[in-house]
């Protein structure tokens, strides 16, 4: 294949959906262990929640017709004729012209159609209150099944698990949640200029530092990362990892090794693992444009550039949506931030342009973005910046004031 024959991102994107034939492998877990995960199947609701009108205030059940025409100067006179325990089911049933006090959270008597805030009242004697203000019918209560219907669909196939879900699973009594298993990622550091953090550094080595940002944006995706370490720069060395890597995971990323020095074996050792291989060598966008696409078997294998800044965002770019859906056809919808840069960009038209920014609010309430200026090899710009800035291919550049997406780290 023809070296830096570039793709956009949204066809680099395609060429390799086109490709992936990765099988979601399915587990149960407990409840609490399901934030975060995406659901296997459908969730139905086997029944009502609340499984009872449920009064929203302290004060009195009443039928609200018996409540009409009340004013302050003139109240509507009603008889305590119970009053409702939490926890427990009315014992008797509410008639015409009676009240129950009630807690919030108690279980309106039959008969009963709205409730009275205690606030609204007046206690004439200890069988008899004054009610000030008018309610309507289901006022200040939650009718049965109003928050969940029996029979509804709670959440569906794919969904990931936010805190409140795992609320509402627990209300309707799910323990245990059918999640999809995470896509396993191995992480390949590829360079004879590396060496390990925990290795002094010599003339000409520098620590290895996109092992440690893929494994984390892995984990923040939704997947299982295991990392492989440094491979050296030779064609056998780095053969024989992918090849073990790709019979151990659902995806690969190599990282180095992509660009087109002597050196850079990446792209000609995936040829050699299996069809289709190598889908495109090259990327429209600005950091990370010797980004190398490849599927092996069904499984993505990805080529990231060398530079830790080029490699995190084209990890945002094309491995993020794959592992966040865990091999659904479908990815995550996220939406971008729009904020006004603050200073003037030139951008080659033809390119996608990835800009590093910090965010400021201002007075007004207006959030600017600031551009982190540095080389790509600098992860320091990655540590300052809360996102990127996107600069889109059909543009020259941005002036200052323009407003542009943000996509937060």
């Amino acid at each position: 294949m023809e070296l830096f024959n570039v793709l956009t991102v949204q066809q680099a994107r395609a060429t390799l959906q086109q490709h992936l034939s990765l099988q979601p492998q399915t587990e149960t877990v407990p409840l609490l262990q399901g934030l975060n995960r995406l659901l296997a199947q459908d969730i139905v609701a086997l029944e009502d929640v609340p499984g009872f009108d449920r009064s929203t205030m302290d004060g009195y059940a009443v039928r609200a017709r018996d409540t009409f025409g009340a004013t302050e100067a003139l109240p509507a006179y009603i008889d305590v004729a119970g009053e409702v325990m939490m926890g427990e089911a009315a014992k008797g049933t509410l008639l015409a012209g009676q009240a129950w006090a009630i807690p919030t959270g108690g279980m309106l008597p039959p008969g009963a159609d709205a409730v009275v805030m205690v606030e609204y009242t007046e206690e004439l004697d200890s069988q008899t209150i004054g009610v000030t203000r008018p309610v309507a019918p289901g006022e200040n209560l939650v009718r049965r099944g109003e928050d969940v219907a029996q029979g509804k669909v709670v959440l569906t196939a794919g969904h990931r698990l936010r805190p409140q879900d795992l609320g509402i699973l627990a209300a309707v009594g799910v323990t245990e949640v059918p999640v999809l298993k995470p896509l396993r990622v191995g992480i390949i550091s590829t360079g004879n200029e590396l060496t390990a953090p925990d290795q002094p550094t010599e003339p000409g080595k520098v620590r290895d530092i996109n092992s440690y940002t893929l494994y984390g944006q892995v984990l923040e995706a939704g997947g299982q990362p295991v990392l492989y370490g440094i491979i050296e720069d030779q064609f056998a060395s780095l053969q024989q990892a992918v090849a073990g890597a790709l019979a151990e995971n659902d995806m690969v990323l190599i990282s180095g090794g992509s660009s087109v020095g002597a050196r850079d074996v990446s792209a000609k050792v995936i040829e050699t693992l299996g069809n289709p291989g190598v889908l495109f060598h090259g990327m429209a966008i600005k950091p990370g444009k010797p980004t190398i696409g490849a599927v092996v078997a069904g499984k993505p294998v990805l080529g990231l550039p060398g530079h830790p800044v080029s490699a995190m965002v084209v990890f945002d770019l094309l491995a993020r949506p794959i592992i966040a859906a865990a091999g659904l056809q479908k990815a995550e919808t996220a939406f971008p931030l729009r904020a006004a840069l603050t200073r003037n960009i030139h951008s080659a038209t033809g390119r996608d342009d990835y800009l590093r920014v910090s965010l400021r609010r201002l007075t007004d309430g207006s959030i600017v973005a600031d551009p982190v200026l540095g080389k790509s090899g600098l992860i320091s710009t990655m540590v300052k910046a809360a996102g990127v800035a996107h600069i889109p291919l059909n543009k020259e550049g941005v002036e200052a004031g323009e407003l542009v997406d943000v996509w937060l780290f």
